[in-house]
Order: C-alpha cells, then structure tokens, then sequence
C-alpha cells in the first residue's frame, strides 16, 4: 500500500473513531450497561429543580455528529474522485470486437463493469480509456487469454467503497439495534423493580392549604403548630432542657382530615415537606422499601430542618411476629425495621420531624409507637355539632345560599358524618339544585342531598302496589309513634315512605337534640322498643308482619347482644362480658368472635337476650294500641303525601 493510501486510511479510522465516541454519547448508556452494572437510581430529589433529565443529546452533540458524517462521505467521495480516470462508456460488442482485433491493452473486469484501455495507433500517445456494462458468458476470460489480453478479476468496484458498505455500515446498525435494545432492557427492569424512590418534596410555594382552610379539629392543630414552632426556633424548648418531638401520629376514622391537616402543615411549615405513600416502601424484591427508607431519611437530613408525612403508615406498620415468608424475613419488616432504625436508633436524625396518618393504630407494631419515635399520637376524631357547622360554613363560602338555609340545622340532621361526608352533601345540595332549576341553594336542596347519602337515592323506577304502600306507611308510622313515646326517644324529624338505595322501602329520621357519647341502660331499651315499633304496628293494624322488619330485628339483635356480652347489662350474668371479638377502632370492621364461655353459660346470653327483645317489642305493642287512632291517621297521611315532615306529624296529633 502506498503512502497516500495509508494516510488517507489513517484519517478515515480516526474520524470511525470520533464517529463511534459521538454515537456513544447519544445513544447514551447502552453500550455500557451490558458489561457495567449501573448504580443505585438517582432519587428524584438529587434533580436539581427546573431542570428535567433527559437521555437525548443536546445540540451541540447532535452538531457534532452531522459534521463528522458529513466530513466522512466528502472525504470518501473525494478519494473516489481522485482515482477516477475520465472513461467513455462503448457497447459490449464493440468490446468483443476490439478483443478479437487485438486492440485492448488490458482490462479490469468486475462484478458489474469491465473496464480498460484501447491501444492507440500512435504508440507516442496513450491508449483510451474505456468502460462496457458486459453481458456475461462462460468464455469471457478464455476468449481474453486467447487474444493476449492481460486481465484482472476484482470482486467489486472499490476496495474502499465494499469497506465502507460491506462493514462498517452493517456494524454502526447493529450497534444501534443493540443499544436501543439494551436501553430498553434497562428501562424495562428499572420499571418492573420500581427502584426509584417515589418521594416527593413540596416546598412552601407549592401548596396553598393552611390552618384557616381546616374547620374544627382545634387541639389538632394546636399540636400541629407546636411541631413546626419548634422546626423553626428549635432554641425555644432546647433553652428549657427539652428536645423536639421527633414523631407525630395523626389516627382516626376515615374521612376527618388526616391527610388535609398533614398539606395544611406543609404550607404552614417554612421548612421542604416530604410526602411519601407507605404503600410506596413495598416491592415485589425483598431490599427495595429499606432501600428506600434510607434514601429518604438521607434527602431528610441533608434538608434538616424538614417533614416527612408518610400517608397510610399501617402499610409498612403492620406488628410483626405473623407467618414468616421467605426464611422470616419478608419485604414489609425489611423495610420496616430500616424505619425503627432511621427514627431512633444508633444514627439520631437531628431536626426531622416525621409525621405519619393511619386509621388502624391497632396493627402497628409496638416498637414503633414507643416514646422516641412517635413521642404524639393526635386523634382526628369526628366532628361534633360546632365543628359540623365550621365545616359546612367553609365549604359553603364559596355558594349562593337562599336565606331559607339553615347550617345548623343541616349540622344537626348530619351527627356521625365526618369532613369528607359534609363536604359531599354540600356539592350534592348545589348538585339538587342545579337539577330542579333553582337559581340560589335551598333549604330543600339540602335536605334532599341528605337524604340521598344516608339513605340513598331515589328509586323512582321501584313502584311499591297499593297493599305494599300502606304496609310501608303503617311501619314507618309505627316506628315514629314509639319514637315520640318513649323517654328517651329522639324527635322524629322526617318520615319518608318513597324507596331509597338498595333495599330500604322507607325511614323514619331522628334528630338528637344534643351531642352525646354515652348511652344509658334505659336509652338503649329504648332504641330497641323503636326499632320493634315497626314489626307492631304492621302486626296490629294488617294483622301479620312482612320482611320489611329484616334490618331493624339485625339493628335491635346486635344492641341486644352488646349490652348482655359486652356492657354487662343483665341481672342472671352480672356485671362481665362474654366473648371477645376483636374491633378496630376507627373502622367499622369486627373480626372474628372468640368465645371464652361455657355451652351453659351460652344458653343464659340466648335467653337474655330472647327476653330484652321481647319486652322492647310488647312495650312498641303497648304504645302503638294506646295509640291506634292517630296511627291510623299517620299512616293516611303518609299514603297521600309520602314524605311529611315533623310540623305536619305535630299537627296531625294535636288535632287528635
């Protein structure tokens, strides 16, 4: 080879070389990552903000990497031109001829072309260079020999060119199919494990709830606003000897503002505000939440002083000491352990306040309610009758109320519902009132909204027939007679015999005339004689019952059974309770019952209890008898109207 070639040859490697480094660093880590295992992912919060990682190339990679592939073709173009000789295309026949004429001094013959020169008739001057397309025959190199024509057989046109098209083009493909395929590869099994801690930061900008958009829950907050005073001026309880709470567990029933009061802190605080899902921690791979939870308490510290709020805690929580899984160490201790270690422990985390929200603080495990870790527990318990007015209030503010609405009263036909509910009936009252046409809020709209999420909607397809409309009257009517009867029956606020939600036919609506968590020996036989009510008057005034009584025998039974298992509320079994059923506090769910009594002792609970029943439903027999002709009535005027509110019942009876 000579010099030229070499030196054009040497350039050419070197601009594969450059051209090889560029397409690395656009195709980024592909090539790399079949033979080096990346790190641990980057957390999101190593990002710096306003900046979004991205794995295409930027613009002056890309410039880089047009200039190379351009200045590699016009080299190899260059070189092509260079070498070429000026040629005049001729015939294959003429060829022949010139062959056969002894005129061709000596050929090239390729896979395509034949090329060569014409012996000049000068031999001062050079021969003509020539170039045929040939149409190939078995005695082409033959006939050439036979006329002493020197003659060579190449595979292509140019050395270079096969090169360039044979190798190196195929290779760079390959490359990229190869790099794209292993990006992919990656990409697939990060999202498969979900290495990536999904925690997020909100700093005080990002969130516009604070204190004033939360209503009632006040010793909440109080405690909440102790927390962050001592995030900002830790000095102020340091001076007295004390140290800042390290843990905050927010618990209590769903729906009353765990997780409203945790955002409130997060624009109160003027420190950054992790906000992370227990569910989050748990991974198929045992390792990822504790991985996890250490790349977060890290983001924590180098942030001190800051707030981590980790939402449904009793995901990770849960006790330990179940069923092993995996040789006894499956993923949800991993990970919480690596928490119990991170919140107190060996390595003490100065200036991180976690904060944390469950409505099932039974399943946590002891070790991580302990003082040192959640040194708090604030109970967000329902709201009573003055949070349920703030409530309403604030979520109210923003609609056009007819000034026939009462929030009070609306406060009180709602005792049990929690924020979220409160909020649902506001919007199902704007809802009402935008379906009927009204152009303000009013009383009825919000009545009716009520209705709808306690007892249901409408069922205006379910059509009762005449003989189940006055079996449904007579029951409801039986119910509210008892009710305003008895001592301590609630008065009844509204009697409804138009069908509702799945099975209900009708109801009859108390209201409390005040808040209370205690209930008497007296008040719950009471309860029972109301529920009976129904079954009795239907019996006295049809002369037999219907099934319509399913769910009041189920509601009388189980305060029955509370009160001779549970309250000790019977003169034979004496003040113990029989029977342990294990309850969550906050939720409405009952495990299974593990009885601790003998078949004896089971056969007293069965008769107590057949008796309580008995005299709540002769006492309903008592009243409604005493009461017939005004049951009658009730019952007429049920028939007709359907829905009758207390002022018409009250006038219906004092005009008796």
């Amino acid at each position: 080879m000579d010099k030229p070639e070499k030196s054009i040859l040497k350039v050419i490697v070197s601009l594969l070389n450059n051209l090889y480094t560029s397409l690395q660093g656009f195709l980024g880590s592909g090539f790399d990552s079949f033979f080096k295992r990346k790190q641990e992912p980057e957390l999101e919060l190593n990002k710096p903000s306003g900046k979004q990682s991205s794995d295409l190339p930027d613009s002056s990679k890309q410039k880089k990497i047009i200039y190379l592939a351009l200045f590699f073709f016009l080299m190899l173009f260059l070189y092509n031109s260079s070498n070429e000789v000026q040629r005049d295309e001729i015939p294959y026949s003429q060829f022949l001829k010139l062959v056969k004429e002894s005129k061709i001094d000596k050929v090239v013959v390729t896979e395509r072309f034949i090329s060569g020169v014409i012996k000049s008739d000068d031999p001062q001057e050079p021969g003509k260079h020539f170039v045929t397309i040939p149409l190939w025959q078995n005695d082409l190199a033959q006939m050439l020999a036979q006329d002493k024509v020197d003659f060579i057989v190449r595979s292509g046109d140019n050395w270079l060119t096969n090169i360039f098209f044979n190798w190196i083009i195929p290779f760079l493909i390959i490359a990229f199919i190869w790099s794209w395929i292993m990006r992919r590869a990656t990409a697939g099994a990060q999202s498969f494990l979900n290495l990536g801690n999904k925690v997020r930061i909100h700093q005080d900008t990002q969130t516009n709830v604070t204190f004033a958009d939360v209503a009632g829950a006040d010793s909440a907050k109080q405690e909440l606003k102790e927390s962050i005073d001592f995030l900002r001026a830790p000095e102020k309880i340091q001076s007295l000897g004390g140290r800042m709470p390290k843990g905050v567990l927010l618990v209590g029933p769903p729906g009353t503002g765990k997780t409203l009061l945790a955002r409130a802190v997060s624009g109160e605080a003027k420190v950054p505000f992790f906000n992370i899902s227990g569910s989050e921690f748990i991974e198929l791979f045992v390792g990822v939440g504790a991985a996890r939870v250490r790349e977060l308490f890290e983001q924590a510290r180098s942030k001190a002083p800051c707030i981590i709020f980790i939402d449904e805690l009793d995901a990770i929580g849960r006790s330990r000491g179940g069923p092993v899984v995996m040789g006894g160490h499956d993923e949800r201790e991993q990970t919480l352990n690596q928490l119990l270690t991170e919140m107190d422990g060996f390595d003490t985390s100065v200036g991180v306040v976690v904060m944390a929200a469950t409505n099932r603080p039974e399943v946590l495990d002891k070790a991580l309610l302990r003082a040192g870790r959640f040194d708090r527990q604030i109970i967000v318990d329902k709201p009573d009758l003055q949070d349920r007015i703030e409530i309403l209030m604030l979520h109210t503010k923003g609609m056009i109320l007819s000034k026939n609405v009462d929030i009070a009263v609306v406060a009180k036909r709602t005792p049990g519902l929690v924020g979220a509910d409160l909020a649902n009936i506001a919007n199902e009252a704007a809802i009402m009132a935008v379906r009927v046409g009204h152009k303000q809020v009013e009383m009825e709209d919000f009545e009716a909204a009520i209705d709808r999420i306690l007892a249901g909607p409408e069922k205006k397809n379910r059509v009762l027939n005449p003989d189940e409309k006055r079996r449904v009257a007579y029951h409801e009517a039986g119910h509210a007679m008892v009710a305003e009867h008895v001592p301590t029956g609630q008065p009844v606020h509204k009697i409804s015999i138009i069908p509702r939600g799945v099975a209900a036919l009708g109801f009859t609506l108390q209201l409390p005339v005040e808040e209370k968590f205690l209930l008497t020996e007296g008040e719950l036989k009471d309860q029972i004689a109301i529920l009976m009510g129904g079954r009795a008057a239907e019996e006295i005034a049809l002369g037999s019952v219907s099934s319509g009584a399913q769910n009041d025998l189920e509601k009388a039974s189980e305060i029955v059974r509370k009160m001779i298992c549970s309250l000790g509320m019977s003169k034979k079994l004496g003040p113990l309770t029989y029977g342990k059923r294990q309850q969550l506090q906050f939720l409405d769910t009952e495990g299974s019952e593990y009885r601790n009594y003998s078949d004896e002792t089971a056969r007293v609970i069965d008769a107590e209890i057949m008796a309580l029943v008995e005299e709540g439903e002769t006492r309903a027999h008592d009243i409604i008898t005493a009461n017939r002709a005004a049951l009658e009535k009730l019952a007429a005027l049920l028939q007709e109207k359907e829905v009758i509110n207390r002022e018409e019942m009250l006038a219906l009876l004092e005009s008796r």
